[in-house]
Parts: C-alpha cells; structure tokens; sequence
C-alpha cells in the first residue's frame, strides 16, 4: 500500500511540473509574440501578427490567466488582451476573469 501511495504522489509531482513547465512555456511564447499588442495604453489598438494568433490558438489560457497579477495588470491592457484574443478567434466568453478583470460581453 504504501508503495502505490508513493508511486501515485511521484506520478501526481510529474503531472504538475509538466503543467507548470507548458504554462511558462506558453507565458513566455505570448510575451514574445504578442507583448506589443496588449500593453498599456488602451488605445490604439493594434492587429496582431499571425504569430501572435499562433501562440494565442495554442496557449493555456486559463494557466496563464491565473499567473496575471495586478502588477501585470499594471504592464498589459486587459481590453487589448480581449482585443487580441477576440482578432485571433479564441475570445474570452462574457464574465471570464484573468487576473482581476472580468471581461464584458463581446461587442
């Protein structure tokens, strides 16, 4: 017994490190290819590259939402974000939180 409760703990770290290693992976992917399309000021708002689509199609959004914290919020336009996930056809449905901004219906 104890031997199977070791060996689903060891499966259990490797499953979230595997997780956390994808979500930097995405995180960094979207700072490289996107960065510039979401930062602050909100205006104006700017297309994306097809690159940028290429990560956002791909990324874990919901990882990488709880990883954004208010200084974040202080670098990245959260509408931009919208925007920019909106322009790559992966939109936020209404009421999704990321980070603590909690996006409106789509227009």
């Amino acid at each position: 017994m104890t031997k199977l409760m070791c060996l689903c703990f060891i499966i259990l770290t490797i499953g979230v490190a595997v997780s956390a290693d994808e979500c930097e992976g995405d995180r960094q992917a979207m700072i490289k290819e996107c960065a510039k399309y979401q930062q602050w000021p909100a205006n104006p708002k700017i297309d994306p590259s097809n690159a940028c689509c290429v990560v956002w199609q791909k990324a874990n959004i919901p990882c990488l939402c709880a990883g954004v914290t208010k200084e974040k919020e202080k670098i990245y336009c959260m509408e931009k974000v919208g925007y920019v996930a909106n322009f790559c056809k992966k939109p936020f449905s209404h009421g999704y939180k990321c980070g603590s901004y909690t996006f409106p219906p789509l227009a």
